[in-house]
Protein backbone atom coordinates (compact mmCIF):
# COMPACT_ATOMS: atom_id res chain seq x y z
CA UNK A 1 0.00 0.00 0.00
CA UNK A 2 0.86 3.45 -0.85
CA UNK A 3 1.31 5.40 2.49
CA UNK A 4 2.36 8.60 4.32
CA UNK A 5 4.07 8.81 7.74
CA UNK A 6 2.86 11.32 10.07
CA UNK A 7 6.24 12.45 11.41
CA UNK A 8 7.69 14.15 14.28
CA UNK A 9 11.28 13.36 14.11
CA UNK A 10 11.38 10.93 16.72
CA UNK A 11 12.07 7.37 17.78
CA UNK A 12 8.27 6.51 17.80
CA UNK A 13 7.49 8.02 13.99
CA UNK A 14 11.07 6.59 12.97
CA UNK A 15 9.99 3.13 14.44
CA UNK A 16 6.54 2.90 13.02
CA UNK A 17 7.77 3.74 9.44
CA UNK A 18 10.45 1.23 9.84
CA UNK A 19 8.00 -1.72 10.73
CA UNK A 20 5.48 -0.26 8.03
CA UNK A 21 8.26 -0.54 5.36
CA UNK A 22 9.31 -4.16 6.55
CA UNK A 23 5.09 -4.70 6.16
CA UNK A 24 5.62 -4.35 2.82
CA UNK A 25 4.15 -0.77 2.77
CA UNK A 26 5.66 2.14 0.61
CA UNK A 27 6.02 4.79 2.23
CA UNK A 28 6.14 7.51 -0.13
CA UNK A 29 5.69 10.59 2.31
CA UNK A 30 6.47 12.58 5.57
CA UNK A 31 4.13 14.80 6.99
CA UNK A 32 5.37 17.10 9.67
CA UNK A 33 3.33 19.73 11.32
CA UNK A 34 5.45 23.18 11.77
CA UNK A 35 3.92 26.31 14.53
CA UNK A 36 2.26 29.01 12.31
CA UNK A 37 5.53 30.83 11.43
CA UNK A 38 7.08 27.65 9.85
CA UNK A 39 10.00 27.73 11.99
CA UNK A 40 9.52 24.40 14.69
CA UNK A 41 7.97 21.46 14.39
CA UNK A 42 4.60 21.98 16.13
CA UNK A 43 5.21 18.89 18.80
CA UNK A 44 8.91 18.78 19.46
CA UNK A 45 10.12 22.27 18.97
CA UNK A 46 12.60 21.19 16.17
CA UNK A 47 13.60 23.39 13.53
CA UNK A 48 12.22 23.09 10.34
CA UNK A 49 15.49 23.32 8.52
CA UNK A 50 16.75 20.23 10.86
CA UNK A 51 13.87 18.18 9.95
CA UNK A 52 14.15 18.72 6.35
CA UNK A 53 17.61 17.47 6.45
CA UNK A 54 16.77 14.49 8.82
CA UNK A 55 14.34 13.63 5.86
CA UNK A 56 16.95 14.43 3.39
CA UNK A 57 19.20 11.79 4.94
CA UNK A 58 16.23 9.11 5.10
CA UNK A 59 15.56 9.39 1.54
CA UNK A 60 11.63 10.39 1.55
CA UNK A 61 10.13 13.49 0.68
CA UNK A 62 8.92 15.46 3.40
CA UNK A 63 5.68 17.91 3.52
CA UNK A 64 5.93 20.13 5.83
CA UNK A 65 2.67 22.23 6.88
CA UNK A 66 1.65 25.23 8.89
CA UNK A 67 -0.84 25.03 11.29
CA UNK A 68 -1.80 26.07 15.17
CA UNK A 69 -3.23 23.05 17.82
CA UNK A 70 -7.25 25.28 16.69
CA UNK A 71 -6.89 24.48 13.10
CA UNK A 72 -4.56 21.11 13.13
CA UNK A 73 -7.58 18.72 12.38
CA UNK A 74 -8.27 20.87 9.00
CA UNK A 75 -4.94 21.65 8.15
CA UNK A 76 -4.18 17.69 8.36
CA UNK A 77 -7.27 16.90 6.27
CA UNK A 78 -5.63 19.58 3.67
CA UNK A 79 -2.47 17.68 3.62
CA UNK A 80 -3.71 14.53 3.94
CA UNK A 81 -6.37 15.13 0.58
CA UNK A 82 -3.31 16.40 -1.37
CA UNK A 83 -1.18 13.16 -0.96
CA UNK A 84 -4.58 11.04 -1.81
CA UNK A 85 -4.18 12.95 -5.56
CA UNK A 86 -0.93 11.39 -5.54
CA UNK A 87 -2.22 7.67 -4.80
CA UNK A 88 -1.62 7.70 -1.22
CA UNK A 89 -3.81 5.04 0.29
CA UNK A 90 -3.08 4.98 3.86
CA UNK A 91 -1.28 6.97 6.46
CA UNK A 92 1.38 5.50 9.38
CA UNK A 93 1.08 6.56 13.05
CA UNK A 94 3.25 6.34 16.25
CA UNK A 95 0.62 5.83 18.85
CA UNK A 96 1.26 3.05 20.73
CA UNK A 97 -1.45 3.11 23.92
CA UNK A 98 -3.08 6.25 24.03
CA UNK A 99 -6.59 5.56 23.33
CA UNK A 100 -7.87 9.00 22.52
CA UNK A 101 -5.14 9.60 19.91
CA UNK A 102 -6.64 6.07 18.39
CA UNK A 103 -9.38 7.12 18.45
CA UNK A 104 -8.91 10.38 16.75
CA UNK A 105 -6.50 8.72 14.06
CA UNK A 106 -8.93 6.20 12.99
CA UNK A 107 -11.79 9.10 13.01
CA UNK A 108 -9.96 11.38 10.58
CA UNK A 109 -8.39 8.87 8.54
CA UNK A 110 -12.14 7.19 7.73
CA UNK A 111 -13.26 10.58 7.20
CA UNK A 112 -10.38 10.86 4.57
CA UNK A 113 -11.05 7.49 3.24
CA UNK A 114 -7.69 6.58 3.97
CA UNK A 115 -6.76 3.23 5.71
CA UNK A 116 -4.82 4.15 9.34
CA UNK A 117 -1.92 2.09 9.93
CA UNK A 118 -0.58 1.63 14.01
CA UNK A 119 2.52 -0.73 13.89
CA UNK A 120 3.38 0.42 17.34
CA UNK A 121 -0.22 0.06 18.90
CA UNK A 122 -0.22 -2.25 22.44
CA UNK A 123 3.42 -3.01 21.80
CA UNK A 124 5.14 -3.42 25.50
CA UNK A 125 7.34 -0.29 25.54
CA UNK A 126 10.52 -2.07 27.03
CA UNK A 127 9.89 -4.29 23.71
CA UNK A 128 9.86 -1.69 21.43
CA UNK A 129 12.73 0.14 22.78
CA UNK A 130 14.83 -3.13 23.08
CA UNK A 131 13.71 -3.32 18.78
CA UNK A 132 14.84 0.56 18.63
CA UNK A 133 18.42 -0.40 19.96
CA UNK A 134 18.49 -3.99 17.79
CA UNK A 135 17.71 -2.28 14.42
CA UNK A 136 20.79 0.23 14.94
CA UNK A 137 18.15 3.02 15.80
CA UNK A 138 19.95 6.00 17.57
CA UNK A 139 18.18 9.15 19.04
CA UNK A 140 18.61 11.59 21.74
CA UNK A 141 15.93 13.20 24.22
CA UNK A 142 15.80 17.31 22.82
CA UNK A 143 12.47 18.22 24.64
CA UNK A 144 10.93 16.80 28.23
CA UNK A 145 8.70 17.76 30.81
CA UNK A 146 10.92 15.78 33.73
CA UNK A 147 14.10 18.08 34.50
CA UNK A 148 16.73 19.84 31.77
CA UNK A 149 19.49 17.65 32.89
CA UNK A 150 17.69 14.92 29.92
CA UNK A 151 18.15 16.86 27.24
CA UNK A 152 20.99 15.85 25.14
CA UNK A 153 21.36 12.57 26.43
CA UNK A 154 20.87 9.55 24.00
CA UNK A 155 17.58 7.38 24.35
CA UNK A 156 19.55 4.29 25.43
CA UNK A 157 19.72 1.56 28.08
CA UNK A 158 21.08 3.81 30.56
CA UNK A 159 18.17 6.53 30.24
CA UNK A 160 15.68 3.91 30.91
CA UNK A 161 16.64 4.22 35.37
CA UNK A 162 16.72 7.96 34.99
CA UNK A 163 12.98 7.81 33.33
CA UNK A 164 12.30 5.20 36.26
CA UNK A 165 12.77 7.89 38.90
CA UNK A 166 10.26 10.13 37.63
CA UNK A 167 7.99 7.55 37.00
CA UNK A 168 7.55 8.21 33.14
CA UNK A 169 6.56 5.99 30.42
CA UNK A 170 9.90 4.46 29.42
CA UNK A 171 8.89 5.69 25.57
CA UNK A 172 7.27 8.98 26.69
CA UNK A 173 4.00 8.22 25.44
CA UNK A 174 2.20 10.89 27.52
CA UNK A 175 4.62 13.72 26.48
CA UNK A 176 7.12 13.55 29.53
CA UNK A 177 10.46 13.75 26.57
CA UNK A 178 10.14 13.85 23.42
CA UNK A 179 13.64 12.67 20.78
CA UNK A 180 15.63 13.58 17.43
CA UNK A 181 16.29 10.12 15.35
CA UNK A 182 19.63 10.85 14.27
CA UNK A 183 20.53 7.21 12.22
CA UNK A 184 18.98 3.98 12.18
CA UNK A 185 18.04 1.29 9.02
CA UNK A 186 15.58 3.74 7.49
CA UNK A 187 18.60 6.16 7.15
CA UNK A 188 20.96 6.40 3.92
CA UNK A 189 23.36 8.29 6.09
CA UNK A 190 23.71 9.33 9.70
CA UNK A 191 22.24 12.61 10.88
CA UNK A 192 25.20 14.85 12.82
CA UNK A 193 23.78 16.84 15.02
CA UNK A 194 24.70 19.58 17.77
CA UNK A 195 23.28 20.78 20.96
CA UNK A 196 23.06 24.29 21.73
CA UNK A 197 21.44 26.20 24.04
CA UNK A 198 18.20 25.16 26.78
CA UNK A 199 15.52 26.73 27.42
CA UNK A 200 11.73 26.49 28.76
CA UNK A 201 8.95 27.31 26.80
CA UNK A 202 5.29 26.27 28.20
CA UNK A 203 6.89 24.19 31.47
CA UNK A 204 9.00 21.73 28.97
CA UNK A 205 12.41 22.10 28.45
CA UNK A 206 14.30 22.53 24.92
CA UNK A 207 17.48 22.40 23.40
CA UNK A 208 18.36 24.39 20.16
CA UNK A 209 19.93 21.87 17.88
CA UNK A 210 22.10 22.42 14.40
CA UNK A 211 23.06 20.00 11.70
CA UNK A 212 26.90 19.61 11.69
CA UNK A 213 28.11 18.91 7.84
CA UNK A 214 29.65 15.70 6.68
Amino acid sequence: MKVFASWSGGKDCAMATHKALSQGHQVLYLVNFLSEDGRRSRSHGIKAEVLDLQAKATGIPMMQVKTSWENYEENFKKAVMELKEKGIEGGVFGDMDVEEHRKWVERVCTELGIKPILPLWKIDPGELLAEFWENGFEAKVVATRLDKGLLGKNVDEALLPELERFNSHPCGESGEYHTLVTDGPIFNRPLKVALGKQYKRDNVWFTEISVEPG
